[in-house]
């Protein structure tokens, strides 16, 4: 799981952007492993029909929308002929639908389109990227079905596959994104994507700026994973109880008024 791909990037968007130089080099060390990238719709497909998987897959995705996924990424894919998966907070693009709350240079419609035409699968990663596990029922399914649509209408095709903003997710978030068309959805997790996971809570692993290249190479052959994340995965369950309370409080504050 990637965010920004920029040399010199924000301090909000820092700790989870990559050098060009990095991400070149990361892509690198899939063509010498012999890595199969795949999109995640095809991930997904293949896990829900039974059909064998290429030899040594791995999934490549983007999240949010940074301009530097156009800029620097696409050539190091579009040189090892690397499939990916984009997943676009529509709201923060830049274009007719933009609320300006992107963190940094975002992405523009015709440089999504060009992703797209480069074999990029372009997913939904809803419109303002809120939590969507702490958002009422009304706005969870407007921020599914607007970015939803406006993918529809800005790429002429729908998107199959949706990624939750910051990872988080509940039963009741899942739900939705299965009723509302995605087939299928990644969560962040900090682990490997197993098929019992079921097709709305395939977990990624972060690659971060200070993520070195022996530590990828440790990743992409799985080596050392729960290690690696440890520490993020401690703060991601205590966080979930948190954020599982907070929301609890604000149902019996409106019930009360």
């Amino acid at each position: 799981m990637y965010h920004a791909v920029a040399t010199d990037p924000n301090e909000a968007t820092r700790a989870l952007s990559v050098t060009p130089e990095a991400f070149a080099e990361q892509m690198a060390v899939l063509a010498d492993r012999g890595r199969t990238p795949v999109t995640t719709a095809e991930l997904a497909a293949c896990w829900r029909s039974g059909r064998a998987l290429p030899e040594r897959p791995v999934l490549i995705t983007f999240d949010d929308g940074y301009e530097g996924v156009h800029r620097h990424a696409l050539p190091a894919l579009a040189k090892h002929a690397f499939p990916a998966t984009l997943f676009v907070s529509t709201g923060w693009l830049r274009g007719p639908y933009d609320t300006g709350g992107g963190l940094d240079t975002m992405l523009d419609w015709d440089q999504v389109r060009e992703l797209a035409a480069a074999g990029v699968e372009i997913g939904g990663h809803s419109h303002s990227h809120p939590q969507l596990d702490q958002v009422s029922d009304a706005t969870l399914r407007f921020e599914l079905i607007h970015c939803k649509e406006i993918v529809s209408d800005q790429l002429g095709t729908v998107p199959a596959s949706f990624a939750y903003p910051y990872g988080y997710s509940s039963r009741r978030v899942r739900q939705a994104v299965r009723e509302t068309g995605y087939a299928q959805a990644l969560a962040v997790g900090n682990g490997l994507a197993r098929r019992a996971q079921g097709p709305y809570a395939l977990r990624r692993v972060t690659v971060r700026r200070s993520t070195g290249i022996e530590e990828f190479e440790r990743i992409v052959e799985g080596r050392g994973v729960a290690r690696t994340f440890a520490g993020d995965r401690a703060l991601t369950k205590g966080y979930a109880v948190v954020r599982g309370v907070r929301r609890a409080r604000r149902l019996v504050s409106r019930s009360a008024g």
